[in-house]
């Protein structure tokens, strides 16, 4: 089950909703950050929900000259499905493919000089990106934000915060040109090893 269907059904926990409001309360709580959504895919994954039975109509209604709405709920099923997904997603690590994983493992195809310079970027828009975080958590503990709710927002940062210590190791390796490292990634851009 992807995460913005684990999303839907969680806020459904909460309460019967139209999709419009499921929408809202992910803007609002800033999980557009951890779950990646359209307006469009939203309602199609309340429709998947549905055909599923994990949801199911509460109630149709119309406000004034607005086109009737639709108010879902969570069934039984669909609350063991979230809860049996959210258990193994919480206890049990994958792997995640990530791009930045992905140019290291190609990494020779770019020459060590301009690697290192490109490091030193990174370096510069995590910092900015820790940063970011860093006040946007902030600002909602000073808000009385449950820290519950912030919770994916602190991993990030620590995520970032590794990141950066790594990125800073890797290019601190690469400008000191050691002869047990790079060998061949040396040779193939400058034609001799360090």
């Amino acid at each position: 089950m992807k995460p913005l269907a684990l999303a839907v059904l969680a806020y459904l926990l909460e309460r019967p909703m139209h999709p419009y409001e499921l929408g809202k309360l992910l803007r609002q709580r800033d999980k557009q950050q951890s779950i990646a959504y359209k307006h469009a895919s939203l309602y199609m994954v309340v429709g998947q929900l549905r055909r599923d039975g994990y949801i199911t109509e509460h109630e149709t209604g119309r406000d004034g000259q607005r086109p009737e709405r639709t108010v879902y709920r969570l069934t039984d099923a669909g609350r063991a499905a979230l809860r049996g997904r959210m258990r193994e997603l919480v206890s049990r690590p994958v792997k995640e493919y990530r791009y930045f994983e992905a140019a290291l493992a190609l990494i020779m195809a770019l020459p060590p000089a301009e690697v290192a310079d490109l490091l030193a970027q990174r370096q510069r828009e995590l910092s900015e990106q820790a940063e970011a975080l860093r006040e946007f958590v902030a600002g909602a503990r000073e808000r009385d934000v449950d820290r519950l709710f912030l919770v994916e927002h602190e991993y990030r940062l620590a995520l970032i915060e590794a990141e950066q210590r790594f990125t800073e190791r890797f290019r601190a390796l690469i400008l000191e040109r050691r002869p047990d490292f790079g060998r061949l990634w040396y040779e193939l851009h400058h034609g001799s090893g360090p």
